[in-house]
């Protein structure tokens, strides 16, 4: 099996390069995951450089873009993938080096809708209940675990990272928003109506085809931008 690996280390490379590396027969199964291939990899020459950690798909540390999809390596099966794998970093964003990106930008955004619960002390010796319709309401919205894939495959994202919060971020906003027991929706809808904000989304919906947890971040965008057109009213 061959893989063709982006290779880049800013402190002694002038450009990046790819490197093919190959498994034979004998080193891998049909269930292999791709990041248990790329430790195998790593046997062979020790400065590939990649993040992971849990293995489980949880983490979303190992996200890289693998035959042109962003993918986490640790959920992608081998034989999933036609040959030869080609694997290079989550577009988008600097690369620190080979598959390992600087998500910065990334997390400085999430930090920008205020991703936590604004909600009013009503009694400190009782829950804050919802009901089960309410709580029904923030199933897709909450289950991202941060690992950049649909982020960094949004064109948007990639034209104006420095201003488009990107899908992730708005998929967190979209979870607050339709939280029954937040305060702060208006102030949250006031923050996110602008124009690179949230409204240079184009709905093309790389975002949605890209999420390894099978979330809809172009639907949650979409019903922000409702939410906005209903308030306008």
């Amino acid at each position: 099996m061959k893989f063709i690996i982006y290779r880049f280390n800013p402190e002694t490379d002038a450009a990046p390069y790819t490197q093919t590396f190959e498994l034979n027969s004998a080193e891998f199964t049909d269930d292999m995951m791709l990041l248990e291939a790329l430790q195998k990899l790593k046997e062979q020459d020790p400065t590939l450089t990649f993040r992971s950690s849990c293995r489980e798909g949880v983490c979303g540390s190992d996200g890289m873009n693998v035959n042109g999809k962003n993918r986490l390596s640790c959920i992608t099966r081998l034989s999933e993938l036609s040959q030869p794998i080609t694997i290079r970093p989550l577009p988008g964003l600097p690369v620190i080096r080979d598959l390992v990106i600087d998500m910065d930008t990334f997390y400085q955004h999430y930090q920008a809708v205020e991703p936590t619960l604004e909600a009013p002390i009503k009694d400190l010796d009782h829950e804050h209940l919802q009901s089960p319709a309410e709580r029904d309401q923030l199933d897709g919205s909450y289950e991202c675990i941060l690992c950049g894939c649909c982020t960094t495959s949004c064109p948007s994202f990639w034209w104006n990272p420095d201003k488009f919060l990107g899908p992730a971020a708005l998929l967190a906003a979209s979870r607050f928003l339709k939280d029954s027991r937040d305060q702060n929706t208006e102030l949250r809808l006031e923050s996110l109506d602008d124009a690179y904000k949230t409204f240079r989304c184009r709905n093309i919906q790389n975002c949605t085809s890209s999420c390894p947890k099978g979330l809809d971040p172009s639907k949650a965008i979409a019903e922000i931008k409702h939410m906005m057109l209903k308030k306008s009213l």
